[in-house]
Order: C-alpha cells, then structure tokens, then sequence
C-alpha cells in the first residue's frame, strides 16, 4: 500500500460523501495506490450508516467504529494500527481541511522529510478557536523549542516508521512532530489550506487545551528525562 489516509471523526455524516471523492479523486490522480481508514468516534448520528453505504462502492474504506467517545489521539491510535501504507497522512472529517493538499504533503515526505505538519497559515475558524490556539501554539513552541506554528493541525504526513515508533494516548496527537523530532526524524511544516466548516458545529471546547498542557508537562519530562538519562549514560561508558 502505498499511502492510508486516517480520518478520525465524530458525527460528520454531513461531510463523509464528498470528503470520500474528494480524496479518491487526488490519490487516483497521481496513481497511488491507497486506503481510507475511518475510526468513528462514537458518532450519534448517521456517520456510521454512510460510511457502510460509501464501503459498499469503496473497497478501499476501512471502518473502525467506537462504542463511545474516547477522544482524537484514541481515534489516531487505533487507525494507526490498522494504516498499512508506507506514508499515513491524517485529515479531520469536517472538509476544513483540503484533500487538495494530499499530493503536496506526499512530495514532501518522498523529498526525505518523516513528518509535515500542516500550518493553518490563514485559519477560518470562529475567534473562539483561534486565540486560544494561538496561546497554545505560542507556549508549546517556547517550552519544547520546536519551531511548528500550528501544532493543532490535523493535516499531517508521516513515514510509517514515525507512527510505528510513537505511542497516542491522552491528548498526545498534537505532539507528535515534538516526539518524532526528539527521537531524531526529519519534522517539517507546510502552509496548508484550511476552509469555512460546511455543515454541523465544531466539537472543540477550552478543556481539550486544559488536558493538552498537562500532556505537554508530561512530554516535556519524558523528553529532559530521557536526555539526562541518556548523558549520564554517557558519562559511565
């Protein structure tokens, strides 16, 4: 396989069809051979009967489907493990991100880079999403010196040693290029497109950033520790 496509997603039964051909039309365009793998993260509305009725004319669409809502680094998690292609790009269900960018994000990695992330350079999103990303991005980028603008993103590309190498628990999705970049792969951003939602409502709330800081604390130690560990090692030999 050459490239999966992991989209975690939450009542988007709205978006689920043309994201669909929107995606197959990119990928086929460049003759690539893909999959689409959907985690449903415990929709309550019609998400998971479109994605069966999508499955029926889409060979490729794998559906992996949760009982409840366990949250986007648990729907990352699981499509990671089940992702079989050499490059794993991840995308929200909303159509806020652009499978316009598939191709570019794929050139990126196959020019040598582990991990593009995608930066919002110029962000639809209400003021009540942006400003807190902005604090957050801002802290995120002066406490771990990791010089990513928009660690939120969810359109990201990586090689599948990167995702093989990571573990995805708590909130830990958004940190993923800190990690990768810590155990020594390339990390790099691209200035990616990012529409207006079209249907339903955004499910961010202030507490995901709230969970996200203590995440970045435990980041943070796992990271220093490892470093001193490592040179106090390196002290002995």
């Amino acid at each position: 396989m050459d490239v999966s496509i992991v989209i975690p997603l939450l009542n988007e039964a709205e978006s689920l069809t043309e994201l669909t051909e929107r995606i197959t039309k990119e990928l086929k365009a460049i003759n690539k051979k893909f999959e689409l793998v959907f985690i449903d993260d415990g929709s309550t509305d019609d998400s998971i009967e479109v994605l069966k009725a999508l499955k029926a004319d889409h060979p490729e669409i794998h559906i992996i489907q949760f009982n409840r809502n366990f949250g986007k680094s648990a729907a990352l998690s699981e499509g990671f493990k089940t992702a079989t292609g050499e490059i794993v790009i991840t995308m929200d269900a909303d159509l806020q991100d652009d499978p316009a960018e598939i191709p570019r994000l794929i050139n990126e990695i196959e020019k040598g880079n582990d991990l593009v992330s995608g930066w919002k350079q110029k962000r639809n999103d209400p003021i009540g999403k942006t400003i807190p990303s902005k604090f957050f991005n801002f802290f995120t980028r002066q406490l771990t010196g990791i010089k990513i603008h928009d660690f939120n993103c969810g359109l990201k590309a990586y090689r599948r040693e990167v995702i093989k190498a990571i573990p995805v628990y708590g909130e830990l999705h958004r940190y993923l290029p800190v990690l990768a970049h810590w155990m020594g792969f390339k990390v790099d951003e691209l200035v990616v497109t990012h529409h207006a939602r079209k249907h339903g409502y955004s499910k961010f709330g202030l507490k995901r950033f709230f969970n996200g800081f203590f995440d970045l604390l435990t980041v943070l130690f796992i990271t220093r520790f490892r470093q001193n560990h490592c040179t106090c090692l390196g002290l002995w030999a």
